[in-house]
């Protein structure tokens, strides 16, 4: 098992979650986070650190895409292992459907 960022971390960004994680498994686009399956020891304290609550265990159903766009761009963004402010659209964001299809960016961070 694993623990994957899905949809909700779009344009908002929280980064309390890479604050806790003890391997350092997160990494950061341009407004977006995710977790490097290969990295991640499964422990769990990330889940509950997420104030968007986009953070989920690999077990859950329906989360295939976000396995398979986690892996992706874990290898391609670079490594964040320190906490930093949210986007500011974060607030206005939470919660909002669609945000993969109308808001995710492939880029790294600026």
């Amino acid at each position: 098992m694993t623990y994957v960022v899905t949809d909700n971390c779009i344009k908002c960004k929280y980064t309390d979650c890479v604050e806790v994680c003890p391997v350092d498994c997160f990494y950061e686009g341009e407004n977006f986070l995710v977790i490097n399956p290969d990295e991640c020891i499964d422990c769990g304290v990330c889940e509950p650190e997420c104030p968007a609550e986009a953070i989920l265990p690999d077990t859950e159903p329906g989360l295939e895409k976000w396995i398979e766009i986690n892996a992706e761009y874990s290898e391609k963004w670079p490594n964040i292992t320190e906490k930093k402010d949210p986007l500011p659209t974060a607030e206005e964001f939470d919660g909002k459907e669609n945000k993969f299809e109308e808001h995710f960016s492939p880029n790294p961070p600026t």
